[in-house]
């Protein structure tokens, strides 16, 4: 089975709540950048409603503290409008530096330019911007097609319909995640896809979906959804309705679907993408860009895969489970 890049997990502390609205740190109480040398970074994240993401936060605010750099959260909540309102708020503000989990790369880009016209450095994290000095992220591609590899594997020469649950429309993650998948399984024969709804990485979106398209799909085989959580939704449909024949797969390493894994034989596999780690690189590649260092480009975090075979290697008490390699 093919290889990805990985990398070293950073340990994950207890999750720390952080607000849906907006969060300033200051180590010891310390004020802006221009009056004490206190570096300033503005984060702006593209939503907390999903595990994934309040878990990047984190990962954010631990290596903003580690680095003694203040830090101003705000969450666009899903909402590109606003995500470029909070961003001129965090310009207007007069931050160093800007690290952005964009809601929209396309209808990001006025920030991008009002950052750049301000000579704020942009560093764009799991889904990247075009404009942006560096990405930190993942390769979706490869996250899904490892993926793919093992529900290609748990079918056999049988083949059967695929129900794919997707993210969000126009998403470079979710059209990343698919083609990897997709990609996987080209030319095995007796493949049929059935294109579920965007349900935007959240499980009671997915529970909704999964309702539907279970009703009007009684010959499933296989249910692949583009995070862990909404496969983790499809799996609750399923097992409400006996269809234990069903198999289950999803992207991102959430240490529910990793037991269920462990567990179980109906869900098959996912791919790593601890977020705590992630979001510490994006936030220390940032602060680095700040204080003038040369950073990469690309930064890719690295993954791997789970199945029935390790699963139980990868089981603990985070909320992501941590990459071993």
């Amino acid at each position: 089975m093919k290889k990805s890049l990985l990398i070293a997990a950073m340990a994950a502390p207890a999750l720390l709540a952080l607000s849906a609205c907006s969060v300033t740190t200051s180590p010891g109480g310390a004020g802006g950048g221009d009056d004490d040398g206190t570096l300033k970074v503005g984060f702006s994240q593209a939503t907390q409603q999903s595990p994934f993401y309040v878990e990047l936060g984190e990962g954010v605010k631990q290596a903003a503290e580690a680095a003694d750099a203040e830090l101003s959260y705000v969450d666009a909540n899903g909402d590109i409008t606003k995500q470029n309102n909070d961003i001129e708020d965090l310009i207007t503000q007069g931050v160093d530096v800007l690290l952005v989990n964009p809601v929209d790369p396309q209808g990001i880009a006025p920030s991008i330019a009002a950052a750049k016209a301000a000579d704020i450095p942009v560093v764009t994290v799991d889904r990247p911007a075009e404009g942006a000095i560096a990405h930190v992220g993942r390769d979706n591609v490869a996250m899904g097609e490892l993926v793919g590899e093992a529900v290609l594997e748990a079918l056999g020469d049988e083949g059967g319909k695929i129900i794919e649950i997707q993210g969000d429309a126009g998403g470079s993650v979710a059209m990343d995640r698919s083609q990897g998948f997709h990609d996987a399984l080209e030319g095995a024969s007796g493949i049929e896809f059935v294109e579920g709804p965007y349900a935007e990485y959240i499980r009671s979106n997915a529970v909704t979906a999964m309702q539907d398209l279970l009703q009007a799909n009684s010959d499933v085989k296989v249910v692949y959804a583009h995070n862990d959580d909404m496969a983790l939704g499809a799996l609750q449909v399923l097992q409400e309705n006996g269809r234990d024949d069903v198999l289950v797969a999803g992207v991102d390493g959430l240490m529910e679907a990793v037991e269920a894994i462990a567990d179980g034989e109906q869900y098959v596999a996912t791919s790593l993408n601890d977020p705590i780690a992630l979001g510490a690189t994006a936030a220390e590649t940032a602060i680095a860009a700040a204080e003038g260092e040369d950073v990469d480009a690309e930064i890719d975090a690295g993954t791997e895969l789970v199945t029935k075979e390790n699963a139980a290697d990868y089981v603990g008490d985070t909320l992501f489970a941590l990459a071993k390699n």
